[in-house]
């Protein structure tokens, strides 16, 4: 019952306690699909967000609200001919607040594939862990390893279905391969 309030389902299940049931299976089962298949996230219920987003952008009076996102990480990667460099900052920060000074921003994503994150921390944790499910997935398919060109390119792939929706999140990926 908690949990059913804390998740605001209570309120939207006011039917017979057999019909309850049934209801509340089908309203977690809904709920909980991104715990099933992390790859799909959970969308806003409404059809497109790009637009609609637009209503969470105002006030109780009608007033624009203006988000302020503050920029200032960096990542490089330098090539040379003994294989590549990346570098990034360490900090993490929200507006002025450093909330930590040994942000891991490289992220492994198998023995040859690095990925740097920059952005929103959850959006960046969260694609590097899809993206290194899905190298693991393509080496276990075709018993060798995915390319560095190949991992970008299913990484692009995968983001651009959420264009548009608000995902703050910059990455590059860099490694070796056989080309």
């Amino acid at each position: 019952m908690a949990l059913e309030a804390l998740c605001g389902l209570e309120t939207r299940m006011r039917v017979a306690s057999l019909n309850r049931d049934q209801k509340c299976d089908s309203e977690v089962e809904y709920y909980s699909r991104n715990f099933i298949n992390n790859i799909e996230l959970a969308v806003p219920p409404y059809h497109n967000p790009a637009e609609n987003l637009a209503r969470f952008s105002t006030d109780e009076h009608g007033k624009g609200i203006k988000i302020q996102f503050d920029h200032g990480t960096t990542t490089l990667g330098f090539r040379y001919q003994g294989g590549v460099v990346l570098a990034v900052d360490s900090r993490a920060t929200t507006g002025n607040f450093v909330a930590s000074h040994n942000m891991k921003k490289i992220i492994e994503i198998n023995d040859y594939l690095l990925g740097t994150m920059a952005g929103g921390a959850a959006d960046c944790v969260y694609w590097d862990r899809v993206l290194t499910k899905q190298c693991r997935m393509y080496e276990l398919r075709n018993r060798e390893r995915i390319s560095v060109a190949a991992a970008s390119k299913l990484m692009a792939n995968m983001v651009y279905n959420y264009k548009g929706m608000g995902l703050s999140m910059g990455m590059m990926i860099a490694g070796w391969d056989k080309r």
